[in-house]
Formats: C-alpha cells, structure tokens, sequence
C-alpha cells in the first residue's frame, strides 16, 4: 500500500478566493480522503466492490447533503464548500464521489425541494446520518438523453397507486434503501415518488462486469406492480424540469469533482517525472514531458477559475442550467485529457494498480457520459445561444 503524497496544486492563488471555512470543510475532506478512501480504493476497484464502510465517514465530513438546511440534518453550508467536498472525494475516487452526489443531490435535494414537510422531516435526517442510502431512477432502457419518453408509469388506484417499469444505470441502487423514482401519471405528467425497499414488486439487480466505476454499485430498479403510498409522491414539483433541476445540483458537484481527478492525475505524473530518470536525467528535464505538465496545469487551473465562479453564481441564485452545462462538459474532458497524458508519463507504470491514473481513467469514461453526455452538454450551449434545439 502506498502512502498518498497528494498535493493540490493552487497556480492561481485561488485559496485566496475562498473563505475560512470553505477551506476548512476542504482540508477535512482532503484528510479523511487520505486516511479512509486511499488504502483501500485500489483493492475496492480491483475486485468490484463498493466500500460500504466509509458510508459513515462521508456522513460525518458532511458529504451527505452538505447544503441541506442544519434542521433537517445537513450542515447548511454554501454552494462552493459542496463543490470542495466534492473535489476532494473525486480526487480519491469517482464511484464514491457518485455516491454522495447522488445521496445530496438527486436524493435529498428532490425531498428537501419537491417534498412535503412530512417527507423532510422522516428521510432527510437518515440519509444525512448515513443511516439511510438512497438511489435516483430516471434512465430507462430506451430512454437516456431523452428522459422525457419514459415509459415507466404510475397509476392512481384510489388509496395508492400502482407503479411499473424499469430503470438502469442507477448508482447505489443495489443497497439503497429508497429510490426517487421519476414516472409518468395517466395523463403522462412526470412526478418524483419515493420507494422504499421492500415494497412488494420492487426489485434492484447489481450491474456487473463494468470496466469503469468499479469501486461504485450499479444497478438497475425493476418496478413490478409496486404499490407506493399516496403520502410518497413528491407533490411541489411536476414535469420533466422536476428531474433536470436535480441533474443541475449533480452535475455541478461533478464540474468540481472532476478537477480532484484531474489533480491526482497531475501531482502523480509531476512527482513521477521528477524521479524517473532516463537518458541519464529525470524526465521531468525533457521538452515533451514539460509540454504535458505544463499544458495539465494551464487547464486544471482554467476550470478552478470556472468552478470558482459558477459557485459563486450559484450562492447568488444567478446560475443557469446552461451554465452548469458548459462546466460539467469542459471540465470532465480536462479531467479525462489529463488521465490520457499522465499515464503516457508513467508508461508501462501507468496502467497498474500501484498508481490511481488507469482508475481515474477509467472511471472517467463513465463521469463524461452520465447525468448528460458529453454531446448533449455540447448542444444545451447551442441551444442557449442560438435559440434553436439541435436535438
């Protein structure tokens, strides 16, 4: 096992930028990273397993619906400490970033948002405490980034209603205890329902053989005549902009999530560089291996500077799904553009286990595809500032 010797690197100063506390919550983050998600996250990727003791941990860092109000059992903190949050627990992995964006933002934002007062008051304490593990159903089969041609449904049958169809692609969904499932009612209007494990006809079979977010579980959620309780339908928000508000608060944490990948894969090929010597000098000496680090940090910095400011815009209310859009796109592809150049420092060294790069790599091709494709973000900005939808 080796130790990790990460240090973040701060081109632009932009620790300044940040307040006391936002660099607090990051400092606790980054060492609960180092102590509980490093020695373990290897082996956890190598053999497909998700490392359910650590569920505890993120509780009490406060990755759990950080942002959520202290009442109901978040830690009430800004939009730029959940980025942080998020950073630093991507720097460790992308599958256990996965599962605490989907814990804050597609499962506690939408009951927290959508939700009655009765409804924050029984969950969000238990999936901020960790108690509780929740999951996000909305990709179907046959719908992907077309979400609104969801087949699955929900049927009102006097004292409950009756719900059916498939989800897949869903994170956490093998051990969550509920699951925000998004079904269309008999007049074909989306609505957010709460489902609960052990409802008759609910079932959630793991995904496996992935070559991508194995340290996170993946499944699917099969919707076989479940009856769900009246008291479970999310009645403050309906339509297809239900769902897309809680991709907004996801998909920001994933603009700063995948610089932390970016950073680990940057300060692992500096350091890399500086000890490996070839042609009698470290390599770090040579012109092309310069133009790679160089060209790491220009653009890790670039996207600091605009997680940064879409936080700051999204404190102030001001940030735009369109904007979100942008950051999500532009910084994943950094991430996974540096992924590709730090392991061709590493060499041969670069595709094992001894070193987090082929990881980061790897789970990357997930994080640049999920919660909006690569493509799709592309033609959201199109639409934004064209006026016309391309897709």
């Amino acid at each position: 096992m080796k130790p990790d010797l990460f240090q973040a690197p701060d081109y632009y100063q932009i620790d300044e930028l940040l307040s006391s506390e936002h660099k607090m919550v990051r400092d606790a983050t980054r060492e609960f990273v180092k102590r509980e998600v490093s020695p373990i996250i290897e082996e956890a990727a190598q053999t497909a397993t998700f490392p359910k003791q650590i569920l505890k941990g993120l509780a009490e860092i406060g990755a759990f619906g950080p942002y959520i109000p202290e009442e109901y059992g978040g830690a009430g903190l800004d939009q730029i400490s959940y980025g942080l949050i998020m950073q630093e627990i991507e720097r460790g992995d992308s599958g256990i970033r996965s599962t605490a964006s989907v814990q804050s933002s597609l499962v506690m934002y939408p009951i927290f948002q959508y939700g009655t007062e009765e409804q924050r008051k029984k969950y969000l304490p238990k999936l901020a405490s960790g108690e509780m593990v929740g999951c996000f159903g909305l990709t179907e089969p046959d719908h992907g980034s077309n979400p609104g041609g969801m087949t699955t449904n929900f049927k009102d049958m006097g004292n409950h209603y009756l719900l059916n169809g498939a989800k897949m692609w869903i994170s956490n969904s093998p051990f969550a205890d509920i699951g925000v499932v998004w079904a269309k009612n008999e007049e074909g209007r989306i609505h957010g329902l709460i489902v609960e494990r052990g409802m008759e006809g609910f079932t959630t079979p793991e995904t496996h053989n992935k070559w991508s977010l194995r340290a996170s579980a993946t499944g699917e959620l099969i919707l076989d005549n479940v009856k769900v309780p009246k008291e479970n339908l999310l009645p403050n928000k309906s339509g297809l902009g239900a769902p897309l508000g809680c991709l907004d608060s996801a998909r920001y944490g994933i603009a700063w999530g995948a610089i932390g990948a970016a950073m680990d894969c940057y300060d692992t090929a500096l350091r890399y560089a500086k000890e490996r010597e070839q042609f009698g000098v470290p390599i770090a000496a040579k012109q092309l291996q310069q133009k790679k680090l160089a060209e790491m940090i220009t653009e890790i910095t670039k996207a600091q500077l605009m997680a940064w400011r879409l936080g700051t815009l999204k404190n102030e209310g001001k940030a735009t799904s369109a904007q979100i859009s942008m950051a999500k796109r532009n910084n994943v592809e950094m991430a996974i553009k540096i992924a590709r150049e730090s392991r061709q420092i590493l060499g041969g060294m670069g595709i094992t286990g001894e070193y987090s790069i082929m990881r980061h790599m790897m789970n990357l091709e997930s994080v640049i595809t999920y919660e909006g494709t690569h493509d799709i973000h592309l033609l959201i900005t199109g639409l934004d500032i064209t006026g016309h939808a391309a897709f």
